[in-house]
């Protein structure tokens, strides 16, 4: 059963966008779909899917963000530098485990490194795939502990030299994590609410599963569900799970509105926007701390899209023109699935 509906919040929105999110939902193969746009502040959510919908609206329900929780990860990082309880050069090993023998390499990944994927560490520790093959698409994350993340990283040997190389790593932004908590002595969930969530009113974003019927359900590419993710330790790479309206609050900070009353969200929001590196053939690709960074017609885009074993989201905005996209999805990413090329096409070709 199909349930498209396109409602508008806070303030009546655009027929306009109404239309053009209706028409991209129907690229989208998934149980449940919301698509949310934010332009200069007014939002229009597009929801629907080929499941029933349940009793809660589907942009009311957490979902699982996967790889976009780097994002939070990184706005976290950037406002304790802003405070200056950190610094992006600070030594990764020095905070975690002072004085720890380790290799000459790992002793210079520092924080920036971790974030923007240049350490040098896999995308995930060798020792980790023996333990999740078994279970990769059930449990892969479940058993494999924050400790042992540690200890992965305090015995890495790095492939390259740390600020030399672009390799995606979720290895490296969940050491981030349990740095930032050994640096500041809270524990990472803590932390994260306390400096992110609860200044940008973000009630509905959490690091675990809510309470029974308030998460989306997430779903293989056959339609058969998926239990809710379990990250073990690597919380900080892709744990977050939020509300689609939610994940418009997060991106409309980072285009100034609301102006956060912290001066140190303030500057912190500035920083994750500002492009930092560039890899790729010809230094093609541009990054900030945290965001992709692509041109288009309406000016610069920064993005992050993420996928678990039955979920995937996309995070987007338009800094030139105030405007925001937030797509989930519960079915699992395959190769022929459209829902990113979806989500980044609202994103880049509209005006």
């Amino acid at each position: 059963m199909t349930d498209v509906t396109a409602i508008r919040v806070d303030t009546p929105g655009s027929p306009a966008t109404a239309r053009l999110l209706a028409e991209a939902a129907r690229a989208v193969d998934a149980p449940d779909l919301v698509l949310a746009v934010s332009r200069n502040g007014v939002r229009t959510v597009h929801t629907g899917g080929s499941g029933e919908p349940g009793p809660v609206p589907r942009e009311l329900l957490g979902h699982e963000l996967g790889s976009a929780s780097k994002p939070f990860a990184g706005l976290l990082l950037a406002r304790l530098v802003a405070q200056g309880r950190v610094r992006y050069a600070d030594r990764a090993a020095d905070l975690l485990a002072p004085g720890f023998p380790v290799h000459p390499a790992v002793r210079r990944i520092t924080l920036r490194h971790l974030l923007t994927h240049t350490s040098g560490l896999p995308g995930l520790p060798a020792d980790f795939y023996p333990q999740a093959v078994p279970r990769w698409s059930t449990d892969p994350y479940g058993g494999y502990p924050a400790d042992r993340v540690v200890r992965a990283f305090l015995r890495a040997r790095p492939r390259h030299r740390p600020g030399t190389r672009w390799h995606y790593s979720n290895f490296a932004v969940s050491v981030l994590g349990h740095t930032l908590a050994a640096a500041t002595g809270t524990p990472w969930e803590v932390l994260l609410h306390q400096q992110v969530l609860a200044p940008l009113g973000l009630d509905a974003t959490r690091v675990r599963p809510g309470p029974e019927g308030a998460d989306a359900v997430g779903h293989r590419r056959d339609g058969t569900p998926v239990p809710a993710l379990d990250t073990g330790g690597f919380t900080a790479a892709g744990a977050v799970r939020a509300t689609p309206l939610d994940l418009l609050t997060f991106l409309e900070a980072h285009l100034g509105g609301p102006d956060p009353r912290d001066p140190t969200l303030s500057a912190a929001l500035t920083d994750v926007c500002r492009p930092l590196l560039r890899r790729g053939w010809r230094h093609a690709h541009t990054h900030t701390l945290t965001w992709f960074h692509h041109p288009s017609p309406y000016g610069p885009v920064l993005f992050h899209a993420g996928a678990t074993l039955g979920q995937q989201a996309f995070l987007g905005f338009r800094p030139d023109t105030g405007l925001a996209v937030a797509a989930t999805a519960t079915r699992r990413v395959h190769r022929a699935d459209t829902f990113v090329a979806t989500a980044y096409g609202l994103l880049t070709e509209s005006p």
